[in-house]
């Protein structure tokens, strides 16, 4: 089934700040569409975890915040696109326990479980992007 924009959002994220801005949108559309307060915490935890990787690993960019549909579900999509060095093995990356700086190698992997849809670009030297869908009632 297709998925249709019903509204959209774009941030710039480059330093921490704005991500308190990023997360209170990202929330702000997920009261309107009426997602319950676990899938709420769900999504915004993952969206944090995301946010704060393009910041430390791309040196920041762009999200974009959306609210979508697909039949009788409504859902938020965030996409995180930045410029960084890329990822050179995603596969590696999606791994628990992996990570190429000085973290515990959760955020990415941990992110995925946390929605209900998540895709995941790289190409090294030209940055990553990141989709991820939470539905409503997913």
């Amino acid at each position: 089934m297709t998925i249709l924009p019903l509204a959209k959002d774009t941030l710039k994220v480059y330093k921490e700040q704005d991500v308190i801005l990023f997360r209170n949108r990202v929330k702000e559309h997920a009261v309107k569409i009426k997602m319950g307060l676990v899938n709420q915490t769900k999504l915004i935890t993952a969206a944090s975890e995301l946010v704060r990787n393009m910041l430390r690993y791309g040196g920041g960019g762009e999200t974009v915040v959306e609210v979508v549909t697909r039949g009788r579900d409504n859902g938020i999509r965030l996409t995180f696109k930045d410029q960084g060095p890329g990822i050179p093995d995603i596969a590696k990356a999606m791994m628990d326990g992996y990570s190429t700086g000085k973290s515990l190698g959760l955020g990415l992997p941990g992110a995925k479980r946390l929605v209900n849809e998540f895709n995941i670009k790289s190409e090294a030297g030209k940055g990553t992007t990141v989709t991820i869908i939470k539905w409503a009632n997913g």
